[in-house]
């Protein structure tokens, strides 16, 4: 496999392709995790760490027993005429996977480092219904990766999803020492914020990555 193929992977899912600011995604906890830098941080490694997780897992459930290629284990087991074709059920199958993994994501931050676990609140369990932790186990099988590749971008995703979240934190804070008209204190400068980060990170439309 070549470096290359990796890299481009990476750059596109940080910069071109960000979860937050192309794709649209976890937006629920991009706003309401993002007021504070240590929350922001917090959020990150966890989202991160899960959607590293759950590519690695849904590649394998994906591989060995939803696509109809010979690699599926029922066609194995069952000595069926031909692979079935079980990706119909991949959107179900891959939510009981990021739910499995969230809980145990959640479990480990608690007993580790309570103070984040309460400072997440109840942004750590909406992981759960991340459509960005969804999404990235759905675009792996759409883009057809391998198994390293689906790895390399599900960890570059979480890092372009921390990125995003440390930059809004940064703002937010700043923000807080501003006069800015009551009106718009809060969630109002929060979206007109992440709006014009939006627009900046499309200057990283320009990249060639041939």
């Amino acid at each position: 496999m070549e470096l290359r193929v990796l890299l481009i992977i990476a750059v596109s899912a940080i910069f071109l392709n960000n979860f937050v600011f192309s794709r649209v995604l976890g937006i629920c906890p991009y706003i309401g995790v993002s007021g504070q830098m240590d929350s922001a941080i917090g959020m990150g490694m966890a989202v991160t760490f899960v959607l590293t997780l759950a590519s690695i897992v849904a590649w394998l459930v994906y591989t060995f027993f939803l696509a109809p290629t010979t690699a599926n284990l029922f066609y194995h087991l069952f000595a069926l005429e031909k692979p079935p074709d079980l990706t119909f059920l991949n959107t179900i199958v891959f939510i009981l996977v990021i739910a499995t993994l969230v809980q145990f994501v959640e479990m480990v931050i608690q007993k580790t480092s309570p103070s984040l676990y309460k400072s997440l609140g109840i942004y750590l369990p909406l992981i759960t219904t991340n459509c960005a932790v969804l999404g990235v186990a759905l675009l792996n099988v759409a883009a057809g990766y391998r198994f390293i590749e689906s790895i390399v971008h599900g960890f570059t995703a979480g890092i372009g999803f921390t990125i995003a979240l440390v930059l809004m934190a940064g703002i937010r804070e700043k923000l807080e020492l501003k006069d800015i008209p009551q009106s718009m204190r809060g969630t109002p400068i929060a979206f007109i914020m992440a709006g014009l980060i939006a627009l900046a990170f499309l200057g990283f439309s320009g990249l060639k990555l041939m």
